[in-house]
């Protein structure tokens, strides 16, 4: 029988009316962009990569910011980091009394300055360690927690694979999500969808596929080779929401001028209200290129994007004329 990515399901308890996420996007994934993904057909939406320890010390920026949740986001899951069992119980606590529906820990990032504090992906090499801080969420919060991670570290290693299964057998976890690329790849190589299909026919849980998932037969053929309960996409997402109704089958074609224009004016605004004026206009230069590159934008616009002085120039640059006529 056929499967539909359209279809409902449980994680942890948890109903979630599709089986298409939005990925933890780090730097990225605040409440807006969540808000978006929700917009456009996500049925489950997770948070940019959290501190552990500035949620545990209560550092202000990152509890006012970080665990930010729109009322219109749920079912959401915040992504924690982390290498501490207590500081990690104390931070799901406080996750769990902002609002999330979940925890998400993340033990795949492979950015050393994550790596190198006993987090990320470093905690495939002590799978007792990252046990025990699976553990530690779930008691600290009461909330359902998953696990994202790598399928190793380095080339040949499957580390994370093996972590899988110690973390749902001994770690109780809910669900796992799995990017079968090494560490060490990021983001090249072609992804091992055949070591997520290992994994779905071996666990009791939900198991979820990332990585590489560009386009929407892209993610439709990995969603059928993996036999995986949901697909999260992540950097295909970036400036192209429209992926979501893609993969849902709502819509067959991409955007117009107009649908990018708005949308992004849309981005602008709830940045504003999330940053206020000065912040914006700095926070928004990463996004810009996202969109532009859509609009078919030449390099010259895109400069002048990166020094615009304030948003309101920034928004003047993108609806002047400066633009093809359509993209």
């Amino acid at each position: 029988m056929s499967r539909s990515l359209a279809e409902p399901w449980r994680l942890g308890g948890v109903a979630i009316p599709n089986r298409v996420v939005l990925a933890p996007l780090a730097g990225i994934g605040n409440w807006f962009v969540r808000l978006q993904a929700k917009r456009f057909g996500a049925g489950l939406v997770v948070s940019e990569m959290v501190s552990s320890f500035a949620v545990h010390y209560r550092n202000e920026r990152t509890c006012r910011e970080l665990l930010r949740i729109h009322p219109d986001e749920h079912p959401v899951s915040v992504q924690l980091f982390g290498h501490d069992p207590e500081v990690m119980a104390s931070a799901a606590e406080r996750v769990a009394a902002a609002g999330a529906d979940l925890i998400d820990i993340n033990m795949g990032c492979p950015v050393p300055k994550v790596c190198k504090t006993g987090a990320g992906a470093a905690l495939l090499e002590e799978p007792s360690r990252a046990v025990a801080v699976a553990r530690a969420a779930a008691s600290g919060s009461g909330l359902p927690v998953t696990v994202k991670l790598r399928s190793g570290l380095r080339p040949g290693d499957v580390s994370g694979v093996e972590l899988a299964r110690r973390l749902v057998l001994d770690g109780g976890v809910a669900g796992i999500s799995i990017h079968p690329r090494h560490a060490s790849q990021r983001h090249s190589g072609v992804p091992r969808y055949e070591l997520v299909r290992d994994l779905v026919d071996d666990l009791p849980v939900p198991v979820l596929v990332s990585g590489g998932l560009q386009s929407a037969e892209q993610v439709r053929r990995a969603f059928e080779q993996t036999g995986a309960a949901g697909v999260l996409l992540a950097r295909g997402s970036l400036g192209n929401p429209w992926l979501f109704e893609e993969v849902l089958g709502v819509r067959s074609g991409g955007p117009g001028r107009d649908e990018i224009l708005d949308e992004l004016d849309w981005v602008i605004d709830r940045a504003v209200e999330h940053l206020g004026e000065d912040r914006a206009t700095r926070y928004l230069r990463k996004f810009y290129p996202w969109y532009v590159e859509r609009l078919g934008g030449c390099k010259a616009l895109q400069a002048a994007l990166q020094t615009a002085p304030s948003v309101a120039a920034a928004q003047e640059l993108l609806h002047c004329g400066a633009l093809p006529a359509a993209a």
